[in-house]
């Protein structure tokens, strides 16, 4: 059997608090700590475990040798990653953070003897804070894990155990392959929200009083803490340029083909093919296949099942139940 881990998660805000929150109704021994006192003193009144600051929290994983969860924002993980240098330089690692391959590039040069397995839960809202976060955020979502050559097999376990007890699916790839998936789908979001908000605006009183379904949807997510937004599309700077540039093309396209034609055909078909390929992909029938999570190239294997659309649903031991289309 697989085992359970006690699970260690730094940073409660919104993610890291619906991490601690899902793990422990799952049944997981779970603690977390934080650097923001309003935080740590919600949850501990809504009856957590809470250290009193990170390092004793740390020291708590090293005994129980737990599951440390990096919850923090992009900028400050560094600072964290020098405390788990500091006291747990060989601890079984993962993260929730939005960008993969700065945090996987950071674990090595801060913490070389981390047993890391990269994570990110693919959920969340334009709030923040621990007073955001729900036991129930994550079910149905896709949870990525960093499938990666020379991954602890143990530890990739782990982390698949720790998505799926939370209610996810686990989606496989590589940090490379992450980053370049979210600048499109994640972060480029975030930065035409912004845009299209600000556009929405300079219409006036009269622009907003009309603003209904369609403008509300396209900006949801511009009302996000501005400085969160920014660690996440800065850290991902390369991908998501080539995301912009995908679709400044688009734009200046649709631009020239209105100015001179007047028409959008073109745009809008290509548009909604691409939104109806999400839904037909969303219900589509699926296989059940099966992965020994401890065999010789699983990374690869798990890899090659993210890129084709594949999830893990459950796990039994070592062996991972999967669904491909």
């Amino acid at each position: 059997m697989c085992r359970v881990p006690d699970l260690c998660v730094l940073g409660l805000g919104l993610i890291g608090g619906s991490v601690l929150r899902a793990a422990t109704a799952a049944g997981w021994t779970a603690w977390g700590a934080t650097t923001s006192a309003a935080d740590a003193e919600a949850a501990g009144a809504d009856g957590f475990d809470v250290a009193a600051d990170p390092d004793e929290a740390l020291r708590r994983a090293v005994a129980a040798d737990a599951l440390v969860v990096l919850a923090v924002p992009l900028p400050a993980v560094d600072e964290v990653l020098r405390r788990v240098a500091a006291l747990a330089p060989t601890a079984r690692l993962t993260d929730v953070v939005s960008v993969k391959e700065p945090v996987a590039d950071a674990v090595r040069g801060l913490v070389p003897g981390a047993r890391y397995v990269g994570g990110h839960p693919m959920a969340g809202t334009s709030a923040s804070g621990w007073a955001a976060g729900s036991a129930s955020l994550f079910e149905g979502a896709a949870w990525v894990v960093a499938a990666e050559d020379g991954s602890d097999p143990a530890v990739l376990r782990e982390v698949v155990a720790l998505a799926l007890a939370t209610g996810a699916h686990v989606v496989p790839t590589s940090a490379a392959e992450h980053d370049s998936a979210v600048g499109r789908i994640s972060h480029l979001p975030h930065i035409l929200a912004a845009v299209l908000a600000a556009v929405g605006a300079d219409g006036g009183p009269l622009a907003l009083a009309l603003a209904a379904g369609s403008f509300t949807d396209g900006t949801r997510v511009a009302g996000t803490r501005p400085e969160l937004v920014r660690a996440m599309c800065e850290g991902n700077r390369t991908a998501l340029l080539d995301a912009v540039d995908d679709a400044l093309g688009r734009l200046g396209a649709a631009r020239g083909s209105l100015a001179s034609t007047g028409g959008l055909a073109k745009t809008i078909d290509a548009g909604h093919r691409a939104r109806t390929a999400l839904d037909a992909q969303r219900v589509a029938e699926r296989t059940d296949v099966t992965i020994d999570l401890g065999s010789a190239g699983v990374a690869e294997a798990l890899r090659a099942l993210g890129a084709r659309g594949g999830r893990i649903v459950s796990l039994e031991g070592a062996t991972a139940r999967a669904r491909t289309s």
